[in-house]
């Protein structure tokens, strides 16, 4: 009878998932629900899915993304240029990343002395390969120039004007910030990583982004969150010709 309960608690709990190695001896289980240190896992996006987001909008490298991401970020800079006080200091930090190269930013800071002690506590600030949003080619980190006293992928950013700025009017371009603060994926506060979503349902390629995080949406809300906003996504963007895709 003792062994027949035993089986049966055993039938109430979750199956295991088969550990995954992130990283040289770190090895982690993923949750019954898919997720992996809280994090949601996300296809990579074809490099014919993606385009250069606007000229010199890239601190470093080349900044690419979905060509609809593209359209929306070119409205958002224009509407930020309207802003002394920002003018020319939205920069990206980051924008799609490959999972190898996720993988390289993951795994580099885990070790002695370093950011993280293990992929446990770097997955608290940085999304394992194969979960990360950047990924898909819709979501980027902000920066800003100049930035005294506040590094890059800092929470010090929302006290910038170009984080304050992104705060109050990022979603009406159609991005939304994913990790606020005390989001219940347990991920730091992350007030320059936004992924887009479209500025509306309608809005071209909408569509598609919010299928891929709609679990993400529902389950973990983005705050700011964009509400939906017709008008806002058939604004021209002046001197922006659409990118093909």
């Amino acid at each position: 009878m003792r062994q027949l309960a035993v089986a049966g608690l055993m039938a109430l709990l979750p199956l295991n998932v088969a550990a995954e190695e992130l990283c040289p001896g770190q090895r982690v289980d993923a949750t019954p629900d898919g997720r992996l240190l809280g994090h949601i896992s996300y296809a990579q996006a074809r490099m014919t899915d993606l385009a250069p987001a606007p000229a010199g909008f890239a601190l470093s490298g080349r900044c690419l993304v979905r060509p609809e991401v593209a359209a929306d970020l070119a409205r958002l800079l224009a509407a930020a240029a309207l802003s002394p006080e920002v003018k020319g200091r939205i920069r990206a930090v980051s924008c799609y990343r490959s999972v190898s190269h996720q993988r390289h930013v993951f795994c580099s800071k885990i070790g002695p002395r370093k950011a993280a002690r293990d992929a446990v506590e770097r997955a608290r600030f940085v999304g394992p390969p194969g979960y990360s949003e950047h990924a898909t080619g819709y979501a980027l980190d902000f920066g800003t120039r100049p930035s005294p006293g506040c590094a890059d992928t800092n929470a010090c950013f929302a006290r910038t004007a170009a984080g304050r700025w992104l705060i109050q009017h990022a979603s009406e371009y159609g991005f939304e910030l994913s990790f606020p603060a005390g989001n219940g994926q347990g991920v730091s506060y992350e007030p320059w990583h936004w992924r887009w979503v479209g500025s509306s349902a309608t809005a071209p390629g909408a569509a598609a982004a919010r299928a891929l995080f709609a679990r993400a949406r529902a389950s973990y809300p983005a705050a700011p969150m964009v509400n939906d906003n017709p008008a806002r996504s058939l604004l021209p963007v002046p001197g922006f010709q659409s990118l093909p895709k």
